[in-house]
């Protein structure tokens, strides 16, 4: 049952147009994969990403990023053509994204690709209508919110008028009625998304490379879920947060964490039997193998922020759901592979939550190394169910994370590691990984690539200059998968 993969973001894959999408390059990806000897494609939230391009702040926990979409498969197949394309500014370096050009381009040339959908008689097409009716029960709000926030200049729905803020029954007929246009045009834009990564996946499947994938466990405020659903959230009466989500201060973060999402009502999930949540999870299944759920400590506990704080120095800790959403999850949708993502601070009821949901947790190698505190991350101490890696998308590289370690800190690693060179450094950690009594064994790109600092995903509690990171085109050769194929093998993995 040893196996391993790969954890690189789809915006990350060298694509066309600024950004990595379901294209030709991913599917050559996948096919590198499998010369590797590879198991798991793990990839970061598929979401449509709003201010700071996070991931983990998308407008909805269903919908897919538009970006993503591949516009040499819409050339292919008469959507747009290739003048469409080559006539905006994606960006053109092809190692970082420019988001704010992709976003005042893509969904132009997409508006272009919608006009001739609808010019060949979308309303008509049965897969489209199938797409639409099958789900409207996340779809129809999410592209109306869509609209909406479009209309009112993009601002979240806190900021609406008051008759649509609060969704009051005129008010939500007047706006479909007034935007139906762009209403569709965000169904199709979800129709496209869905077709492709689709197409991606059953071709990943059929390589026998399986997709890990990424729920986080709160929604952001800007979004169609919290708007929709208010019943759902910790809500005053004018849809202002009451407390909002993030860490308190540690040794890592004086200040703590404060990322402001809304909190849940789960006396009241309780009451509905999690109905909202197994529709989630459910739907997470459809998009992936397995699922990695993010934050998994706060099912037993939450931090909760006073909304308007400035930082997260002042919140407290409350009850989550514990084992019973988990009950029901395997009680209504079955035995599924599920990842608990349980880093940081662990109380003893939190271990012992994730030991009775029998999910495998995960070990940082690059946590093991710290000093300040002892270290649950050392391979001496994994046990088989667990997921080893070498770092996250939190993570700096293994060579920038090397470069900013105290002398004593480097000095353990080193010789913990055996290491008596710095050449192809990075090796060694993924060797102490792969070698691990960890059932799976997963290492970022950039890693394998001997990238440093400068490849890094994602720096917590900052903005500007995250999410951007795009591997060069050629990186990924037949060499480096034979490389890793050959350690693959030689620890049990392949």
């Amino acid at each position: 049952m040893r196996k391993s993969g790969v954890l690189l973001p789809v915006s990350s894959i060298p694509s066309k147009y600024g950004i990595g999408t379901f294209s030709r390059q991913a599917y050559e990806f996948v096919d590198m994969l499998e010369q590797a000897g590879q198991t798991y494609w793990q990839i970061l939230p598929l979401g449509p990403t709003g201010y700071g391009d996070s991931p983990y702040q998308s407008f909805s926990t269903f919908a897919g990023n538009p970006y993503y979409i591949d516009l040499e498969t819409l050339i292919e197949e008469g959507y747009l053509t290739k003048k469409d394309c080559d006539s905006y500014d994606f960006g053109d370096n092809d190692e970082y994204i420019d988001y704010e050009k992709i976003y005042f381009s893509r969904f132009k040339v997409l508006r272009t690709a919608f006009n001739k959908a609808k010019s060949d008689n979308l309303e008509a097409d049965t897969a489209y209508q199938d797409f639409v009716g099958e789900n409207a029960y996340w779809l129809d709000d999410y592209a109306l919110y869509m609209a909406v926030k479009n209309s009112f200049d993009g601002v979240s729905f806190i900021e609406w008028d008051e008759d649509i803020r609060l969704r009051k029954k005129e008010a939500l007929k007047k706006y479909k009625e007034k935007y139906k246009d762009e209403i569709d045009f965000y169904k199709f834009q979800q129709f496209i998304f869905a077709r492709q990564w689709f197409a991606l996946k059953e071709y990943a499947n059929k390589k026998k490379i399986k997709i890990i994938g990424d729920i986080p466990i709160y929604v952001a405020f800007d979004s169609s879920d919290t708007w929709a659903n208010p019943e759902l959230f910790q809500l005053d009466e004018n849809l202002e947060p009451i407390g909002v989500a993030g860490c308190p201060p540690d040794a890592f973060s004086v200040t703590g964490q404060l990322w402001g999402n809304p909190l849940y009502r789960w006396e009241y999930h309780k009451e509905t039997g999690y109905e909202w949540w197994m529709k989630r999870i459910a739907y997470c299944y459809k998009l992936y193998d397995v699922v990695r759920i993010d934050h998994f400590r706060g099912f037993d506990e939450y931090y909760s922020i006073p909304y308007g704080d400035p930082t997260a120095e002042f919140g407290h800790w409350e009850k989550g759901p514990g084992y019973d959403i988990f009950k029901t999850m395997k009680a209504e949708l079955g035995k599924k592979a599920v990842i608990a993502e349980d880093l940081g601070f662990l109380t003893d009821s939190v271990l012992k939550l994730v030991k009775k949901t029998g999910y495998p947790g995960m070990k940082i190698l690059q946590f093991a190394f710290d000093s300040r505190e002892e270290s649950d991350y050392l391979p001496h101490n994994y046990t088989t169910n667990s997921v080893v890696y070498t770092g996250t998308h939190d993570n700096d590289t293994v060579l920038g994370w090397l470069c900013t370690m105290n002398r004593h800190d480097r000095s353990f690693a080193k010789r913990y590691l055996n290491i008596n060179k710095n050449k192809d450094i990075q090796w060694e950690f993924i060797r102490a990984a792969m070698s691990s009594v960890s059932d799976t064994c997963i290492i970022p790109m950039q890693d394998y690539l001997g990238l440093g600092a400068e490849a890094r995903i994602n720096i917590p509690s900052t903005l500007g200059l995250n999410w951007k990171w795009r591997m060069l085109p050629g990186a990924f050769n037949e060499e480096l998968a034979l490389r890793i194929r050959k350690m693959t093998k030689l620890y049990g993995r392949l």
